[in-house]
């Protein structure tokens, strides 16, 4: 074909405007049609799907001939434009803007050259599986059909058929991939029906395989890495990963921390490939895994993974697989860190956390564990920065000793307040709380030294008893001894301690005891009301609190630092509250038996009209059933009471009956002699039976000593021996023990009451007339 350009640029030097214009029109003829065969062809080859090879092949041919003359036309323009530029701009500026389109025409047959080129390189490599190239061929060809994005609207057509080819082969090529990563990545996982636990982890394995030649060698590059390499190339590669780091939680990394007796087994076969597999040992009875131990299988999985699967040796073909500045295994890191380090945290280094003080030292051997785990995982390139959550946990072992101390005394102290009250043990004023020795502070063994004289120049010689200020003898509940008892423990934990993890146990301390005040009421409230014993045992447990929370704080406070060294140590401030809170649950138990008293009472009808049999039966029984009810408590609460809170309070029972008793009597009208007689009767029954009640000690003989200082405790008592005494007295014996006022008649009653008395039981005759007017 002859060059029309020659032809052009044949003459002496300068193009005349006529025969320029012709030869362009010639060419843009020429490029019109190049343009036409070459969509016509890559509308068979794309969209109709027709073979022509060897047509396409000699159009690529000609687009390259053409582009070459477009291109020597186009500077040989630009050259004579310039030198005539004053004399032809406007036809030149047409004819250059004509050449510029048809230059723009050329350039995107060039694009549909590389992207055909592009697309034949592509079938081959994926047919050879060389899918790393296979994955740069798809990115050349859709680098060409993104720079067609300029070709005119009248072409959208091709350009979608384009698009639709090259989205056909990408998916082509991911599945190829897909169906590789299958067969190099094996996952053996148990049946989803199955429930989780360690024997249905023993069936996890994971098999990275290689691609290996006839004689037994391993591919370069290895086929594994090259599918990953292609992966990250078309930009699938992070999804494989984030499904691949989410399998190898669930399945490996955790439950080789969570179960001390699972481990990893790792065996390299040249035929087979690498294999992970758990399996378990028999041997290890431990509940939870040391952190060395976790450390170590989990360094030994990743190291494994980083060398078969994420690291590539064959660096003559390529580096470390990466997904943009991102290598590999620093994505994998980023996508499991943070949840196997909280796993390890809670799981491990939770439970490895010292439950006292003395061993806090030895834990500087985890920190140093926890360290070397992540300067490994920083080699490996898992993990990136240079302080993480899991080591900031265990150099703050400190806080989390005193956090898990805390909760620990917190949960024990909750275990034994809703415990049961009923098991008690014995305090007598010798009972001394089992107070850890500490080491005297400097400043006062001086105080001590130089006060000693003066103390012997001021001592009394008036002491005061042994047993002053002692808490006198009861019964308490085991767990409260022991509630107290964890206190302490948790003060000498305090000793020593840096100052903040002093600062919690110490408040823990006191939150133990409000927890005991919030807790033990609202817990045991039926109980408590239901059960005399219970009541009896809940007000000695407070008093028990209150007498030793005035010296608790007092005992620890030098030995602690600063606050609380300088007062804040101290827990004075809850004793008036325990001692109200004793006295209000026992006061409700009396009020409780009270109305038991005087409802028994209720029974008797007023105590009139005695000489009525049935009257009679229904006051006697209610006398005795009142007497029945007082014995029971006494000897409930024999033993388990202090004794002078034991008599009081039977006292005050007693006193209540016999003052009921009393104001029915002396409501009565008219007692008829056999109504009277009755009424001794009954009276004589409380006044005989009342003392037995008063038992506080286990020993009969030493109880006789309170049978008879029931006056002490019963303030009707003589009042009420009084009135049985009238009862059966006749008109001078009453005057008589008035005595003008001055008897022992006239200090119980009034005389008005005592007038009422005579009009009852006598009859009025002219001796009961003269009784009255004695009575003043």
């Amino acid at each position: 074909m002859a060059s029309f350009v020659t032809d052009v640029l044949a003459s002496s030097g300068k193009l005349e405007k006529e025969d320029l214009s012709g030869k362009i029109s010639k060419m843009s003829r020429k490029v019109e049609d190049t343009k036409e065969e070459v969509c016509d062809m890559i509308n068979k080859r794309y969209t109709d799907f027709l073979p022509s090879l060897q047509g396409s092949e000699e159009l690529m041919v000609q687009v390259d001939e053409v582009s070459k003359e477009m291109d020597v036309l186009k500077n040989c323009i630009e050259t004579e434009v310039q030198q005539n530029i004053h004399v032809a701009v406007a036809e030149y500026a047409k004819l250059k803007q004509q050449l510029e389109k048809n230059t723009i025409i050329i350039t995107m047959l060039g694009h549909l050259k590389e992207f055909h080129n592009a697309m034949e390189e592509f079938n081959k490599a994926l047919v050879d599986k060389k899918y790393v190239d296979a994955a740069n061929q798809l990115e050349r060809a859709r680098a060409s059909v993104d720079s067609l994005k300029g070709w005119k609207t009248s072409q959208l057509p091709l350009l979608s058929a384009l698009r639709s080819e090259l989205t056909v082969q990408r998916e082509n090529l991911i599945y190829h991939l897909g169906d590789e990563w299958k067969g190099l990545v094996i996952w053996r996982l148990p049946s989803s029906k199955e429930p989780a636990g360690l024997k249905s982890f023993l069936k996890v394995e994971l098999n990275l395989s290689h691609a290996s030649s006839k004689d037994g060698e391993t591919t370069p590059p290895p086929l594994l890495r090259c599918v990953l390499q292609a992966l990250a190339i078309q930009g699938d590669l992070q999804h494989k990963i984030k499904l691949f780091s989410q399998v190898l939680l669930k399945t490996m990394l955790k439950p080789l921390v969570m179960y001390p007796s699972l481990c990893v087994r790792v065996t390299e076969q040249q035929s087979e490939g690498t294999t992970l597999a758990l399996h378990c040992l028999e041997e290890s009875t431990e509940e939870r895994s040391t952190p060395s131990q976790v450390y170590s299988k989990l360094l030994l999985v990743l190291k494994t993974l980083h060398t078969h699967l994420l690291v590539c040796k064959c660096v003559c073909y390529f580096s470390d697989v990466s997904i943009g500045d991102k290598k590999l295994s620093a994505i994998l890191g980023e996508l499991i860190w943070e949840e196997i380090s909280q796993c390890i945290i809670h799981e491990c280094l939770l439970y490895s956390i010292p439950t006292n003080s003395s061993q806090l030292e030895k834990y500087n051997t985890v920190i140093k564990e926890t360290e070397e785990f992540e300067k490994s995982l920083k080699e490996l390139e898992f993990l990136q920065g240079d302080s993480t959550d899991l080591l900031k946990y265990a150099r703050d072992v400190n806080c989390h000793f005193a956090s898990k101390k805390c909760k620990d005394v917190i949960v024990a102290a909750r275990k034994l307040m809703t415990s049961k009250m009923h098991n008690t043990v014995k305090i007598t004023p010798d009972y001394k709380l089992r107070l850890p020795k500490l080491p005297a502070p400097g400043s006062e063994v001086k105080v001590k030294q130089e006060t000693t004289k003066e103390e012997l120049i001021m001592e009394n010689t008036k002491q005061l008893s042994a047993w002053s200020l002692c808490l006198p003898a009861c019964r308490i509940s085991e767990s409260v001894q022991q509630l107290m008892e964890l206190a302490l423990n948790t003060l000498c934990e305090a000793v020593g301690s840096s100052t903040q993890c002093a600062l919690q146990l110490f408040f823990t301390v006191r939150n133990i005891f409000q927890l005991f005040y919030d807790v033990v009421p609202t817990y045991h409230k039926e109980n408590l009301l239901k059960f005399p014993h219970l009541a009896a045992i809940q007000h000695n447990n407070c008093m028990y609190l209150a007498h030793h929370l005035l010296t608790l704080g007092h005992h620890f406070r030098a030995h602690l630092p600063q606050p609380l060294s300088e007062g804040v140590a101290t827990f004075v401030d809850m004793v008036p509250g325990f001692r109200k809170l004793g006295a209000q649950c026992f006061l409700a138990q009396m009020n409780v038996q009270r109305a038991e008293l005087l409802e028994r009472l209720s029974t008797a009808h007023n105590f009139c009209n005695l000489d009525d049999e049935d009257n009679y039966i229904a006051a006697s029984k209610a006398v005795r059933q009142v007497i029945h009810q007082l014995k029971q408590l006494g000897t409930v609460w024999q033993d388990v009471l202090p004794v002078s809170i034991y008599c009081k309070a039977m006292g005050n029972l007693l006193n209540t009956a016999i003052t009921e008793v009393i104001a029915k009597i002396m409501m009565l009208e008219d007692i008829s002699s056999e109504d009277g007689e009755h009424l001794h009767t009954l009276c004589q029954t409380i006044i005989e039976e009342g003392p037995l009640v008063f038992i506080p000690l286990a020993e009969e003989n030493k109880n006789k000593k309170y049978q008879e200082e029931v006056p002490l405790y019963v303030k009707k008592w003589s009042t009420f021996k009084e009135l049985v005494i009238v009862l059966r007295a006749n008109l001078q014996e009453i005057v008589d023990r008035w005595a003008d006022g001055k008897g022992p008649l006239a200090v119980e009653f009034s005389s008005s009451e005592v007038k009422n008395l005579i009009r009852a039981l006598f009859q009025n005759t002219e001796r009961r007339a003269v009784a009255l007017t004695k009575i003043k």
